[in-house]
């Protein structure tokens, strides 16, 4: 087999790794510092798709320059699901936060199915669609090395503003010991709020990457969600880095093996490796 392909191959897997990482980032933050499973995660990102179609394709405004759109769009939405939805779940086991998230999971697609119907869409003629980037003979998708390089940048900002910005400390200490933070002054319940309009912001900046090189339908956020919890428990939980480098992981696993075994195969191949590093490390490859 030609090197060449090999290459382009693990290259591809590493730049669908990106997009997963920064999925699962918002995912493991808002698990991370509230101990909730938001089932919805993968919802709120095919909203984002859509919006970024809906603006492309109604007002001409290009996916890529909507990206902020998208993202405060998901922002705001985070926010309103929390006080709606999981404020008031507060203090109760994590399965009613679960169930009450599987239940908007349910709402938000058999609303988009009943708007929008069942259909497949894609972005046409938009600035990345169609488009290729060649490097020494190896071909790939630009939409993805755009959508890669800016969930790495979005990624590594989230992670600055967490572990160097006061809110970021007060994020921290609110994860590691609510009561503790509460004591000390820190309000909660804002702390709740913001973390879950971040995490709900950065499903929504990489549904907006998507949106260039992927199907958008109602049900195209559950399987990225799933590969979201599992990206999660591989990195370890709350762990914002072990998420990056699972997602990476992720990434390639899907990608090489789906290639070189069957591409019906490769999200079992996935969930065999979640199994094995789950039986041989309970808390991740990354957690502690």
């Amino acid at each position: 087999m030609d090197l060449t392909i090999i290459i382009q191959i693990i290259i591809s897997g590493l730049l669908i790794g990106f997009v997963f990482s920064l999925i699962a980032v918002g995912l493991t933050l808002i698990w991370g510092v509230m101990d909730i499973i938001n089932f919805a995660h993968g919802d709120f990102m095919m909203i984002a798709m859509f919006s970024s179609l809906l603006m492309f394709t109604n007002i001409g405004i290009d996916p890529l320059f909507s990206l902020p759109i998208s993202a405060l769009l998901l922002f705001c939405i985070g926010l309103l699901t929390y006080r709606l939805v999981i404020r008031p779940l507060i203090g109760h086991s994590g399965l009613s936060a679960l169930l009450a998230t599987f239940g908007l999971s349910i709402f938000i697609r058999n609303v988009m199915l009943l708007v929008f119907g069942p259909d497949f869409r894609v972005v046409q003629n938009s600035i990345l669609a169609g488009k290729r980037l060649e490097i020494m003979g190896i071909h790939l998708n630009l939409s993805q090395v755009v959508a890669s390089i800016g969930c790495v940048i979005v990624t590594y900002l989230v992670y600055l503003f967490i572990s160097k910005s006061k809110v970021g400390r007060a994020i921290r200490a609110t994860a590691l010991d609510r009561d503790t933070a509460l004591l000390m002054g820190i309000n909660t319940n804002r702390v709740f709020a913001l973390t879950f309009a971040i995490g709900s912001a950065c499903v929504g900046i990489a549904g907006g990457f998507l949106v260039n090189f992927y199907y958008v339908f109602p049900d195209v956020g559950f399987s990225f969600v799933i590969l979201a919890f599992v990206i999660v428990a591989l990195g370890g939980f709350g762990n914002i880095g072990g998420a990056f480098l699972a997602g990476i992981l992720v990434g390639l696993v899907e990608n090489v093996g789906g290639f070189f075994i069957a591409p019906d195969f490769k999200y079992t191949l996935v969930f065999i490796l979640y199994l094995i590093v789950v039986f041989i490390r309970p808390k991740g490859l990354f957690g502690w």
